[in-house]
């Protein structure tokens, strides 16, 4: 009998190769700041003034006395002294090899504005009232002089936000019988109202008042980056508003008397974190 082959297909199995898994790719190394073996730096080393300078190569971290420097990508910093400043401070930064370099810096004393008045202080303080009004504005400007903006402005030669007669000087104070009053934070221009202000370095808008504060009037703050920022009062009108950039040159706002004043003036105060600077050690002589 002749055999028939049956209907089913024969299936050769063929083996498959397994592909090897791609190793993850390991990370990048984070590059080594290059740069000097100390600190390099140059400025106005006084009270109330300021240092630019460049960290040490290999810099983690850096910081003047207890207060934390910003660097940049190339370890460049700003850094700056308060209106009663101590004669001595250091620039201390820790490498990535945990070394610590030291750069002691001797601040220099100013001889301050200072006047001897032969009557008491004004006693009491401000009115529950008044605090509740005034607290909220605290807190905005507490916020915009904190706000660490992105901002290369700090690496500018700062130009005069408006020329005039200068009618308040920074750090000059009374002494009532003995006891101190407040000193002046800031230096008053006058040129006279509705004259044009404008932004004396690159910056970010972090508070612009529409609503005059009790104090301050119209208020803007503009912040400069790396802890530094400016605050202008006293505006009869403002050109700018919260978030906007702003560059060197840009009108800000124009001269008045709004908040507490005697008369139309621009206020303009500095700060470095909380150290209270002087304005006129940021820029050349009037133009």
């Amino acid at each position: 009998m002749e055999a028939t082959p049956d209907n089913t297909e024969t299936v050769q199995s063929v083996a498959t190769a397994t592909p090897a898994p791609i190793p993850a790719p390991s990370p990048a190394p984070t590059p080594t700041r290059t740069g000097p073996s100390t600190f390099l730096f140059n400025g106005e080393l006084t009270q109330g003034g300021w240092i630019r300078g460049q960290a040490p190569g290999g810099t983690a971290s850096a910081r003047l006395g207890e207060q934390e420097l910003s660097l940049d990508d190339e370890g460049r910093f700003f850094a700056a002294f308060d209106r009663d400043a101590e004669s001595t401070t250091e620039l201390v930064a820790t490498l990535e090899s945990g070394r610590e370099v030291r750069s002691p810096i001797t601040v220099s004393p100013r001889d301050w504005n200072i006047e001897h008045v032969n009557v008491a202080r004004r006693p009491g303080g401000a009115s529950e009232a008044f605090m509740r009004r005034r607290q909220p504005e605290l807190d905005a400007i507490w916020d915009a002089r904190t706000a660490n903006s992105p901002s290369d402005g700090w690496k500018q030669d700062f130009i005069w936000p408006v020329t005039g007669r200068i009618s308040g000087r920074f750090g000059s104070q009374r002494i009532y019988r003995g006891e101190p009053g407040s000193y002046h934070s800031g230096l008053d221009i006058a040129p006279g109202a509705g004259v044009p202000f404008v932004a004396p370095a690159d910056g970010v808008v972090t508070l612009a008042a529409d609503d005059p504060f009790s104090l301050e009037g119209h208020l803007i703050i503009i912040d400069h980056g790396a802890g530094l920022n400016s605050a202008f009062l006293h505006s009869s009108q403002i050109f700018v508003t919260e978030g906007q950039r702003v560059q060197q040159g840009d009108r800000l706002g124009l001269i008045g008397a709004t908040g507490r004043a005697t008369g139309p003036h621009l206020h303009w105060s500095i700060k470095w974190h909380l150290a209270r600077l002087d304005p006129l050690l940021f820029v050349g002589p009037m133009p």
